[in-house]
């Protein structure tokens, strides 16, 4: 079996990312096994699952432990997303879909994590205004039990994310994070990676047996990939189980981002591109109410200036 130290360092890149923000596998993974490395989609889509299998896991232990999963809500999607993911993998069996098909459907799935991203750049903008006015907003979740779970919202979750998952490998992560933000935007970003991972191990598992039996696994690039992603991806959760709102939230966005571009068929320089610009913004943005409340000051200070009345001269009175 050849293993290929360049796989195994693109490996490390993404299984920080998906330790870190619980995405990446397939939305990244994926594209850059078929551009940069020529692996047949097929290969490259059966070949990243079963990776992925085995790094879901070691993230989701570091959260587990942390106490960072919610239980309940990772329940009803593991009791939705499984079976829909083997179904998934059936389906493409059973429907013959093309490359062209498959382009489609995640073109479309693209469409819906830049939707996704738009919202939350609308969400953070109206928070930024309330934190401005007085108003301070919940950051999140202080305990994974406080959280009230919607089954039917969280099980069509759950289905959309399998279909997605075992049709095209991608959605176990980026996907269900993205309507989880939606679905419970009080979730703190340690909660929300760390219940994604948990319910991703039988989701991908169930995937991957599909893959496994109708696929085209490939063990070499899987085992290359794994050398490098699996310390990486405990790296990546240690830290977002760890770190706060303001760190870890601000990465998932560049982290969608990014895959949405990919999805939709942007190309790798501009997909590069605009996420580092991206994220320079989001470096950025804490800085802006502080910009902002010092132009307000003065604005003020200018006006009242103008409106106190001016005393009159000496020889006036």
């Amino acid at each position: 079996m050849h293993l290929s130290p360049d796989l195994s360092i693109a490996g490390a890149l993404v299984g920080f990312l998906i330790g870190l923000t619980g995405m990446g596998g397939g939305a990244l993974m994926t594209p850059i096994l078929i551009m940069f490395f020529g692996v047949a989609p097929l290969a490259a889509v059966s070949s990243d699952l079963v990776a992925s299998l085995v790094m879901k896991p070691v993230g989701a232990a570091v959260h587990w432990r942390r106490g960072t999963v919610h239980r309940k809500l990772a329940a009803w999607l593991i009791a939705s997303s499984a079976p829909a993911a083997f179904g998934g993998v059936l389906v493409v069996r059973a429907l013959g879909l093309d490359g062209e098909k498959q382009r489609l459907i995640k073109m479309l799935l693209g469409v819906v994590l830049l939707l996704t991203v738009a919202s939350m750049i609308v969400r953070a903008w109206l928070t930024r205004r309330a934190e401005f006015a007085g108003r301070p907003q919940a950051s999140g979740l202080q305990g994974p039990g406080e959280l009230r779970v919607r089954p039917v919202a969280t099980s069509l979750i759950g289905i959309v994310g399998g279909l997605a998952v075992g049709m095209t490998s991608v959605g176990s992560g980026t996907l269900v994070i993205a309507l989880l933000l939606l679905a419970y935007p009080q979730l703190r970003a340690g909660q929300l990676v760390g219940t994604d991972l948990f319910q991703a191990i039988p989701l991908v598992g169930a995937a991957a047996l599909g893959h496994a039996l109708f696929g085209d696994v490939k063990l070499s690039i899987t085992a290359s990939l794994l050398i490098g992603a699996l310390p990486a991806v405990y790296l990546g959760a240690r830290l977002s189980a760890r770190r706060s709102n303001q760190w870890v939230r601000p990465i998932i966005t560049v982290v969608l981002l990014a895959s949405a571009l990919k999805l939709v068929g942007a190309s790798t320089a501009l997909t590069i591109g605009v996420s580092a610009a991206w994220a320079a913004g989001q470096l950025l943005m804490p800085l802006a109410p502080l910009v902002l409340r010092r132009f307000v000051v003065a604005r003020e200070l200018r006006r009242a200036r103008q409106e106190v009345p001016q005393e009159a001269p000496l020889h006036s009175r």
